[in-house]
């Protein structure tokens, strides 16, 4: 009898979390937790969900790329006319999931989005293969085409335009940082009985560590 998507599940039982081995600074704890899933050799670790929505709450979602992390927040890079980049003109909150399965791990983070200066988002622009450079200028991101040729055929005129090597960031593409009011760790316990731990950040406050129930 082959089995239904009822009967799917797994017990975590890897690792326990108590606020006395937590740090005092969530960007802190990540940072331990990005070491654990780099050793971890995890592929694509640094894959997160990114949840959007319009000024009146419609939500929607996608899988990006984290491209650093650092006292701000976290920072991933994008077209800024997408999907994600017109509702994050409109309503310039989002959140964040990591889950690291082979770690039983998951980073819940909710916050207000920035774009970052424009040079941090030309010198990684200049750090992309050549290839990653001339697609950031051919496809319009989330609009509806024809076809695939509409694409290819753009690649083609860019790297006869770009044929000398030198590709500049177009002004519609570049980085936004996610700088967190709040972050949660989980880790998997066994029953569902997981383990959670929330930091909350108000304005002009420290960092408030809570337990949540699983």
């Amino acid at each position: 009898m082959s089995q239904t998507i009822a009967d799917i599940r797994r017990d975590y039982m890897m690792h326990a979390l108590n606020e006395a081995d937590m740090a005092e600074d969530p960007m802190e704890q990540f940072a331990r937790w990005w070491d654990d899933a780099i050793k971890s050799e995890i592929d694509e670790v640094n894959a997160m969900t990114l949840a959007t929505a319009t000024l009146g709450g419609l939500p929607s979602a996608r899988v990006v790329l984290l491209k650093g992390f650092d006292e701000r927040g976290f920072i991933f890079f994008t077209n800024y006319h997408s999907h994600k980049g017109r509702e994050l003109e409109q309503n310039p909150r989002a959140s964040l999931i990591f889950f690291w399965k082979e770690l039983e791990r998951q980073v819940r983070i909710e916050g207000i989005v920035e774009k970052v200066p424009e040079k941090e988002s030309d010198d990684y622009f200049q750090s992309r293969p050549a290839g990653s450079r001339i697609g950031a200028w051919a496809s319009p991101q989330s609009s509806v085409i024809d076809n695939r040729e509409v694409i290819e055929n753009n690649v083609k005129e860019l790297e006869k335009k770009f044929s000398d090597g030198h590709i500049p960031r177009p002004e519609h593409w570049g980085g936004y940082v996610v700088k967190p009011t709040n972050i949660e760790f989980w880790q998997g316990r066994s029953s569902r009985l997981h383990d959670r731990i929330r930091y909350v950040h108000q304005l002009g406050s420290k960092w408030h560590m809570q337990r949540l129930a699983p």
